[in-house]
């Protein structure tokens, strides 16, 4: 997979396993595959979108690149050096610069701070203020850069809506002037109409302060409002990576054409016809040989369930896993 010059994360090979335990002496019984050898890359001052099914491990992608949680195999270049080698120190000044923004607005918030604690919090950590009066002033700025008053400051997290809670988040996240912003499912949990706001507000900042995104997500109407490419994630694989326009125009692997036919329609009168995929969803403690996805696809082939298709391009930009394209 060719990298261009501009790249700020370059994920290569990434596995992440964890052990299953069982017996007196918790001896290692398997391994759930959460992610199986994934590669991708994020250019400065883009959004990729990771999406996929509950399960498919786009959420352990997210925190196995900030070392929340270790890697089991595999290299995350970060401006060019290989994090998984970092040390402590090494470690905080990355995170400095790579930040998350959570699901759950309720854990992710701690209920006994105030706003101005929880966005401080951040500042205090890599004393980036001079004195009270500085982190006030930064406070109130990160909250109006988010939409929020002054006035919020010294209120609970409980006290507010679930986009107002996710804002304080975003201002929590913004404190440390971060390079890249993992937003794993950052509106999921709100009601639509504040779904758009929330995603106004993370365009106008990435454009502000030259952002990079990898935004996960299920909604495929959320991610094609924010994200320039898009990657699709099946049971611990990425099997289909394009821009925005080829993937909702022109998608290859069957099990993207399957998610996109499931993208309600607000016309009455437009009869889709949507791909209705029988069976569940493998263990990935027992993962199906070869393609992971034979299990369940309408094309499948002989091959598909002995071989493991390629993850190669079939044009400019366009990567996808399919026996049925060679």
């Amino acid at each position: 997979m060719a990298v261009q010059e501009n790249v700020l994360l370059e994920v290569k090979n990434l596995k992440k396993y964890f052990s299953i335990k069982a017996g007196v002496f918790r001896k290692t019984v398997g391994y759930i595959k959460a992610v199986d050898d994934i590669s991708f890359y994020i250019n400065k001052g883009e959004t990729l979108g990771l999406v996929g099914e509950s399960g498919c491990g786009k959420s352990t992608t997210g925190l196995t690149i900030l070392r929340l949680e270790e890697a089991t195999m595999g290299m995350i270049n970060f401006e060019g050096k290989n994090t998984l080698s970092f040390n402590s120190s090494e470690l905080k000044e990355m995170r400095k610069k790579m930040q998350i923004i959570f699901q759950d607005t309720y854990d992710s918030l701690n209920p006994r701070m105030k706003v101005a604690d929880i966005v401080g919090e951040p500042l205090d950590i890599y004393h980036l203020t001079k004195n009270k009066e500085d982190r006030n002033n930064k406070i109130k700025k990160l909250l109006n850069k988010v939409g929020l008053q002054e006035e919020h400051m010294n209120r609970y997290a409980h006290e507010f809506s679930g986009g107002q809670r996710q804002r304080i988040g975003i201002a929590r996240v913004l404190a440390v002037e971060p390079k890249l912003i993992i937003a794993d499912e950052p509106v999921s949990a709100l009601d639509v109409s504040v779904q758009a706001q929330v995603i106004n507000l993370l365009q106008d900042l990435q454009d502000e302060l030259n952002l990079t995104y990898l935004f996960i997500a299920h909604d495929l109407n959320v991610v094609e409002h924010i994200s320039d490419r898009i990657a699709v994630m099946y049971l611990g694989k990425i099997v289909e990576m394009c821009n925005k326009k080829d993937f909702y125009k022109d998608a290859l692997h069957p099990y993207s054409i399957s998610l996109l036919s499931a993208i309600p329609v607000p016309d009455p009168t437009i009869i889709k016809k949507r791909i209705i995929l029988q069976g569940d969803v493998p263990s990935p403690r027992n993962p199906p040989s070869g393609c992971r996805f034979h299990t369940r696809c309408p094309k499948a082939m002989d091959i598909c369930s002995k071989e493991e298709p390629e993850f190669k391009a079939y044009s400019d930009g366009h990567f996808v896993a399919c026996h049925l394209l060679n």
